[in-house]
């Protein structure tokens, strides 16, 4: 139900959305701020290794300069936004995410190149949203997975229930949720869509 309202919200009554996203903003900080920031500390603190031993710095998306970013959406193909759509990809949506207290969002840098992008839409009463987007090169590397984990480990570590949509269609994507988390089926919605909750197992 909140996943509905979210995106109606969203997609048709975007100042309503922007208001509401302000209030989530500020009321997810007073109740999480000081946990998030003590996981944060050790979780950014250490690089991670894909499957391939390949090392990468994970930073908040505060931190990346919003035109690197603008330009890793950009460079991506048609293909990767055919279920990918969780928000706009233009500067003045960047920074708007950047600002946003309870959008729990990270990237995986190489060097000074983006490889992957990840986030918890994260809302005040204690539930987020997963979502992810490996860069086209560096495709099959596990990637998908190791996020997902990242995602786990901030979403769990300050007390959050996480949530998923996952297409059918969307094989990798499909099986990097599986493969990093156990999860239950909450719905089976329209075009072959599941809503899932990741399980604290």
């Amino acid at each position: 139900m909140l996943y509905t309202i979210a995106h109606f919200l969203r997609d048709h009554l975007p100042w309503i959305w922007d208001l509401v996203d302000l209030l989530n903003s500020t009321l997810f900080s007073l109740r999480y701020g000081s946990r998030l920031r003590k996981v944060e500390a050790d979780f950014l603190s250490q690089p991670v290794l894909d499957n391939k031993q390949m090392i990468y710095r994970v930073l908040p998306l505060r931190q990346v300069p919003t035109e690197t970013l603008v330009d890793f959406f950009a460079r991506q193909p048609e293909e990767a936004y055919r279920f990918f759509k969780p928000h706009g990809f233009d500067v003045n949506s960047i920074h708007k995410l950047q600002r946003n207290r309870a959008f729990l969002a990270y990237v995986l840098m190489d060097g000074s190149q983006v490889a992957g992008y990840c986030f918890n839409r994260s809302f005040f009463h204690g539930k987020g949203f997963r979502g992810r987007q490996v860069g086209i090169d560096y495709r099959g590397r596990g990637l998908g997975t190791l996020m997902n984990c990242l995602l786990n480990e901030i979403g769990f570590g300050i007390g959050l229930r996480l949530f998923e949509t996952v297409n059918k269609d969307n094989l990798a994507s499909y099986r990097s949720a599986l493969s990093a988390s156990h999860v239950k089926v909450l719905k089976e919605m329209e075009g072959n869509d599941l809503y899932l909750e990741i399980l604290n197992e």
